[in-house]
């Protein structure tokens, strides 16, 4: 059975701390929201994306296991009481996998052995329903500000070193290059996966989200943007295959 507690949508007064969203730094960052409850998950959800947030539903503890493996959440919001498996167990089994993606668990019990047994599974918060809005979102940029507790902030492919901190990419003894959110998050599913070629569907489902209904050519764009501040040569176009990061050409002018 579910947890039948209610969403209370609270938007933050006039002159409160501003959202994540308000300083730009929520584009492009992709959320997992997993309750059985479809009226209080759409809810959520579009609350989420008012943040900016990109965010995919799931329902089952089953959909949420294979959701989380196949994609780079940036954070995951579980509720407890899920058919398939729990709340718990997905947790557990995440974390047992190696998966480090931040966890807040949401649940409308209220016993201090529950929020034990929440946190001893791995998860890294723990919300009690009925809850605010305003409260969730301040729990989920604590968490996104802390990121994946075991997650380097380095990814080193070839001579390339992205920073997951300062969203900029460099090679050993040259200048860093910033990158806006959603180029950092192109080129680093592209350098997790090089040298293979990546789908232009694999990058549109990863990036801007299963439930994404613009132009498929927005990929395109964003890897036109990388060769003009990567160089180039940087991104290969595999023609009617995808796109492959070449991790061996120096960053140099378009």
């Amino acid at each position: 059975m579910s947890d039948r507690a209610e969403l209370r949508l609270r938007t933050p007064e006039a002159g409160s701390q501003e959202s994540l969203s308000r300083l730009g730094q929520t584009d492009g960052m992709r959320l997992l929201v997993v309750d059985d409850e479809v009226r209080l998950a759409e809810a959520l959800s579009r609350a989420l994306r008012a943040e900016h947030f990109d965010v995919d539903v799931v329902h089952d503890g089953n959909d949420a296991m294979w959701h989380a493996q196949e994609v780079d959440y940036a954070a995951i919001i579980l509720d407890i009481m899920l058919p398939g498996k729990n709340g718990y167990q997905v947790c557990r089994d995440l974390r047992a996998a190696g998966n480090t993606t931040p966890i807040l668990m949401l649940t409308a019990k209220d016993g201090e052995y529950d929020e034990a047994e929440a946190l001893d599974t791995g998860a890294d918060d723990y919300l009690r329903k009925p809850f605010s809005l305003v409260v969730l979102l301040a729990r989920l940029r604590a968490m996104l500000r802390r990121g994946p507790t075991h997650s380097p902030d380095l990814l080193e492919v070839g001579d390339l070193v992205i920073d997951r901190g300062q969203l900029s990419c460099t090679r050993v003894g040259e200048a860093s290059i910033t990158l806006t959110p959603r180029e950092f998050a192109v080129l680093e599913h592209l350098a997790r996966r090089a040298p293979d070629v990546v789908s232009k569907s694999t990058l549109l489902d990863d990036v801007w989200g299963l439930g994404f209904d613009g132009d498929p050519n927005i990929v395109e764009v964003y890897v036109g943007y990388l060769r003009r501040k990567l160089g180039r040569d940087a991104v290969r176009t595999v023609r009617n295959v995808g796109y492959q990061l070449v991790v061996d050409q120096p960053i140099g002018p378009p």
